[in-house]
């Protein structure tokens, strides 16, 4: 998750107070929507697509692609639980928050100190 080139870190370098779906969303490199999935996960945990897709007032499609990427990012895991008539189904949850966070810090960090090794290589004859 945190070596991820889709970050947008810059975004959050043009904002002087961004929201926390804003700091989630750039530095996970997710859309909107899928942060909302994950907050909204958060509150529903062990949701179907079908339930979340309910709540968020939302295509399944839609919704099934949100998980699908906040699983990929570790912000989300899926386990499959067998139906009593045979079958089974998809149960997502979220990460807990404070893993969340810790993630947020590692991701910020990492691209810090990117940053700052950057700076400290730059030489008048790096210079094209």
């Amino acid at each position: 998750m945190s070596n991820d080139p889709r970050h947008r870190l810059e975004e959050l370098m043009e904002q002087s107070d961004p929201q926390f779906h804003t700091v989630m969303s750039c530095v996970f490199g997710i859309e909107t929507h899928e942060t909302r999935t994950y907050l909204t996960l958060l509150e529903h945990p062990g949701s179907t697509i079908a339930e979340l897709a309910s709540v968020l007032d939302r295509d399944r499609s839609t919704v099934n692609r949100s998980l699908s990427a906040l699983v990929e990012r570790g912000l989300a895991q899926r386990d499959r639980r067998l139906l009593d008539g045979g079958g089974y189904v998809y149960q997502y949850t979220a990460v807990p928050l404070p893993q969340a966070k810790e993630a947020l810090h590692e991701a910020l960090d990492t691209w810090t100190a990117g940053v700052h090794e950057v700076i400290d290589g730059f030489s008048r004859e790096s210079t094209p």
